[in-house]
């Protein structure tokens, strides 16, 4: 009989050497304050509870339309494309992960630049494809020059950059599109957030893929909705790789309602981006240095009471915080992120007491 170790190995050596994606905590009980995953502290539009309560019916037992047509049509109304130029998937990971598959492998690389959405080089390790990783310094420039002397088929840029909340503007994003040889692919996940979208390059650079997500300005993350915005050739090869129904028939419903009632996005948006810009002034009052977010998170590089900072002084921070039953993430895997902490952005109660708790760690810790 075969043991368990043989029958693992039967594996392929590229899955066998993979370390999978790690998310953020997902705590058990509800008295923690969760500014760890980027997720809304608020509901998602009424509508999207009536829509789905309309869906769930006796059709439950069909497929749900495999092309996400109606949410199609909404999606590429909202962005003045046609319904040829969307492609909705089971959360943007989905979309992420079947961009890898269509255009990258063994011999056709993928270009990150880190720090970024780590996701990217697990999809790159499932596919066995080479990565070529480039780096941010502090500045957070984009390497121009180095990106367009690589061979390879994808970019991944995330603008807003995930950690550092770092935009990138579309002059910069032109200039990446019209240098590099393959598909650049702007991850937009916080586009809402944003000053600034890349969906008017798309017209001029037939390269460039966008794609979004309604997990985080819509709160929809436990539907896993997200989507790409491309041409028409590019949303076919991808339409060949992905699941015949990738996206259920509740999720369509109630993502369908979240589109159509921008109002209540903007609402939300606006209440997000003022709590956000109030503590980013918070936190440089306490002379801590904290990148411009054009996202819902901030990444605050923290300052002890001895005036001491670096990746001992983020940890203590971190663990004093969970210890006090508040979540944010710490990333100690590179250099530029390993004295800082990525801190979401909660609501007026949420972020009052995470302040209330950084004083006390400034007379403590």
């Amino acid at each position: 009989m075969k043991s368990k170790e043989t029958v693992a190995g039967l594996a392929l050596e590229n899955i066998q050497s993979l370390s999978a994606y790690k998310p953020g905590v997902q705590p058990d009980g509800s008295d923690w304050i969760k500014l760890n995953t980027n997720e809304s502290p608020y509901p998602p539009s009424p509508l999207v509870f009536q829509a789905i309560q309309e869906a769930t019916g006796e059709d439950l037992r069909l497929y749900p339309d495999p092309i996400s047509g109606a949410l199609r049509t909404a999606i590429g109304k909202l962005h003045g494309l046609d319904a040829e130029n969307v492609i909705v998937g089971n959360g943007s990971d989905d979309v992420l992960n079947i961009l890898v598959r269509a255009f990258s492998r063994s011999g056709r690389a993928t270009t990150l630049i880190n720090p970024s959405y780590s996701l990217y080089p697990v999809l790159c390790g499932i596919q066995d494809s080479n990565v070529i990783e480039l780096q941010f310094d502090r500045s957070m420039e984009v390497p121009l020059d180095s990106v367009s002397k690589l061979d390879a088929r994808i970019l991944f840029l995330t603008s807003p950059n995930a950690p550092t909340g770092v935009a990138f503007g579309n002059e910069t994003i032109s200039q990446l599109a019209a240098s590099f040889e393959g598909i650049v692919v702007v991850d937009e996940a916080y586009a809402e957030f944003a000053k600034e979208s890349a969906v008017e390059l798309l017209s001029e650079f037939p390269n460039i893929v966008i794609t979004r997500t309604l997990s985080k300005s819509y709160a929809l993350a436990g539907l896993r909705v997200g989507y790409a915005l491309a041409e028409r050739s590019i949303i076919d090869i991808l339409d060949r790789v992905r699941d015949s129904y990738n996206v259920n028939r509740l999720t369509q419903a109630g993502a369908l309602a979240a589109i159509k009632d921008q109002s209540y996005l903007q609402a939300i948006v606006g209440k997000l981006t003022r709590i956000r810009d109030f503590y980013l002034q918070e936190f440089e009052a306490l002379d801590w240095f904290v990148y411009e977010s054009q996202a819902n998170f901030l990444f605050v590089e923290p300052v002890d009471r001895n005036g001491e900072k670096g990746p001992k002084v983020a940890k203590s921070l971190f663990e004093y915080l969970k210890e006090n039953r508040i979540l944010v993430r710490y990333f100690p895997g590179h250099a530029l992120t390993e004295s800082f902490l990525r801190i979401s952005v909660g609501d007026e109660d949420q972020m009052l007491k995470l302040s209330e708790t950084i004083e006390q760690w400034l007379k403590t810790g």
